[in-house]
């Protein structure tokens, strides 16, 4: 049996659809009132917040980098310049596919894989968007030309200029002055970010370095307004950056090229020094480099060529080369001997050509195998016997002259403003004790005495040391400024922390001993005895000098040097300091000539072309009319 169908029941049809489309339109009320309500709360109760997002948006600040302060030598020569360079720059917003881009450049004009490498690296460390990296800096004309006429197939390439720091003397003033070059990775992390934020360059080395600070000056700012690519649509105001201050070198750069030219070809420092300003008037090592390689970045080409160099013109042998300083210590090991009353004034010796402690041990030879016979202070500094030497330093112990020679500034740093100085080595009991777990023999105090050893110093520390005898115990801190220069031309000493402390004047027991250690200079180079003799023949002014050689390698007790057995670079080192006048002294100078082997024959020359270039205005030079 069918069972029977139902009609159908509009009316709680209708109900049903009227209380569905109820709710429907009460959650769409709902809906609208949630996002009228956000609305609201976007457009009314936070408008203020996102008005200043979008001004913030629409309007940007901007950095601008300041100009570099310029150097100048004491006369004026610009030293340190800046010139406009043409950089190839690459903004990654603009760019689809920035591989593709470089090959495409690199069709165009030629660039290097460390280019690229060096890009991509300071892509990563970009500081903000919509900035430009650069990718080749030094264009040249040609190269400038032909981006140009490509720029429609380079979205986001250009050629942007800026200045970049300029050394018009080259390789002269590398060693003395420093360089600038590329902010790195490492550096980035300690330096003001504001105040650094346009810049590209900072002080690697020297000078450049020490006086960052001042040279750099101080960031401006520009208020750009920017579209929404944040492209800059114009300049609505802007601060101007203050430049870094301009400063002025004691460095002779006359003087500097001129010592430069006596040791050219050689390994060698040359550094003088006016004793009573305590400038530095020329501080030269050889062979150098051209800074300019190192502003926007070395090839590794030609950095590779440089640190693998055996002559390591990288190193500055002026104020971090590290000497036996020979028989240029004797001097004021001497002083050391007679002011602490180790050794009475008119200490005598008999040199038979050998030194012994007790009979029949270790002889200790003099240079003169067959020894001076008789020898007092006086001939003992002008021929420089060893013998004299060896019994004096062995009376007055190690105590008494590791004292006195610190007294001189060996074993610190005492200059102003070389950062990279070095302290060398002034040994000591404690020293030896620390170092080598050992105690301080009587041996070790003879070679001591003849600047032998384990006491090294540097070329700086011998110019300075005989600035100070020169001036009669007197110290004045060797300086690379003379001083800033304010608009008004007018020259001002910075004021600089964390200098070291100098050592005091030195203060000698007996006053008067100056002058029997000066005389026996003066004898070295003026008397018929003097072992420099030569080089100061004829010399108008009353000139005091020190000759030295240092061992490189050692020999046998009973062997004989013999140069031509040695190779050159085991040769000995030819070292000799001198200061004139005696009476008024203007300059004082240290001359190294690594296996230069006489100092007499060798870096004394050099010296008194020095002297007599700044004294008598003499820059005729003589040496290699002698070659």
């Amino acid at each position: 049996m069918t069972r029977p169908e139902r009609l159908k029941d509009y009316s709680q049809e209708s109900i049903t659809f009227t209380s569905r489309a109820i709710v429907a339109m009460v959650v769409v009320v709902l809906m609208m009132a949630v996002l009228v309500g956000r609305i609201y709360f976007l457009q009314v109760i936070e408008h203020d917040r996102y008005a200043a997002i979008s001004e913030n948006n629409r309007v940007q600040l901007q950095p601008v980098a300041p100009r570099r302060g310029l150097i100048y030598d004491r006369n004026g020569v610009l030293l340190a310049d800046n010139r406009p360079n043409f950089s190839l720059t690459l903004l990654k917003e603009e760019i689809r596919d920035i591989d593709a881009t470089i090959a495409r450049i690199g069709e165009i004009i030629e660039l290097e894989p460390s280019d690229i490498e060096r890009f991509h690296r300071r892509l990563n460390q970009r500081r903000r968007p919509f900035s430009s990296v650069p990718l080749k800096f030094s264009l040249t004309e040609e190269e400038i030309a032909r981006i140009s006429v490509n720029y429609h197939r380079l979205p986001g390439v250009q050629v942007e200029a800026d200045l970049v720091r300029y050394y018009p003397q080259g390789p002269s003033l590398v060693h003395a002055i420093g360089y600038v070059g590329r902010i790195n990775e490492r550096e980035l992390q300690t330096l003001d970010p504001e105040n650094y934020a346009a810049t590209h360059y900072i002080g690697k080395l020297g000078v450049e370095k020490f006086y960052e600070s001042m040279l750099h000056g101080q960031v401006g700012f520009q208020k750009v307004e920017t579209n929404a690519r944040g492209r800059v649509l114009r300049v609505l105001e802007s601060q101007d950056p203050v430049p870094g201050v301009d400063i002025q070198l004691n460095l002779d750069i006359k003087l500097q090229q001129f010592s430069e030219s006596l040791i050219s070809g050689r390994r060698a420092a040359i550094v003088a020094i006016e004793p009573k300003t305590g400038a530095i008037l020329a501080l030269v090592s050889t062979p150098g480099y051209d800074p300019n390689l190192f502003v926007t970045g070395i090839s590794s080409k030609d950095y590779a060529e440089l640190r693998d160099s055996l002559d390591l013109p990288l190193y500055n042998r002026a104020i971090r080369g590290r000497y036996p300083p020979g028989s240029t210590l004797k001097p004021f090991t001497a002083l050391a001997a007679i002011d602490s009353g180790s050794v009475p004034l008119t200490h005598t010796v008999w040199d038979p050509g050998f030194y012994q402690l007790s009979k029949g041990g270790r002889k200790y030879r003099d240079w003169k195998r067959w020894g001076h016979g008789t020898v007092d202070l006086d001939h003992a500094l002008a021929e420089s016997c060893d013998v004299w030497f060896y019994d004096a330093g062995y009376k007055t112990g190690i105590d008494n002259m590791s004292d006195y020679l610190g007294r001189f500034g060996f074993g610190q740093v005492t200059s102003l403003d070389l950062p990279e100085a070095d302290r060398a080595n002034l040994p000591s009991k404690e020293w030896k004790r620390a170092r080598y777990k050992q105690a301080w023999y009587p041996g070790d105090s003879l070679n001591l005495s003849i600047g032998q050893g384990y006491m090294l110093a540097t070329p700086l520390q011998l110019a300075t040391a005989t600035a100070v005898l020169a001036n009669r115990g007197k110290w004045i801190r060797p300086r690379m400024i003379k001083g800033v220069m304010g608009e008004d031309g007018v020259l001002s000493m910075p004021e600089l922390e964390g200098v070291e402390p100098l050592p005091g004047d030195v203060q000698l027991n007996h006053p008067n001993y100056w002058e029997p250690i000066i005389q026996g200079m003066v004898h070295v180079v003026q008397s018929s005895y003097g072992t420099a003799r030569r080089a100061a023949e004829g010399v108008p002014y009353t000139m005091a000098g020190k000759t030295g050689t240092a061992q490189v390698v050692g020999i046998a007790q009973d062997a004989r040097y013999d140069s031509e057995a040695l190779e050159e670079r085991h040769r000995d080192h030819a070292l000799f300091v001198t200061f004139a006048p005696v009476e008024d002294p203007q300059i004082a100078v240290a001359v190294v000539v690594e296996n230069g082997e006489g100092g007499s024959s060798t870096a004394a020359p050099v010296a008194r072309e020095v002297l007599d270039a700044w004294l008598l205005g003499d820059y005729d030079n003589a040496l290699e009319k002698t070659e």
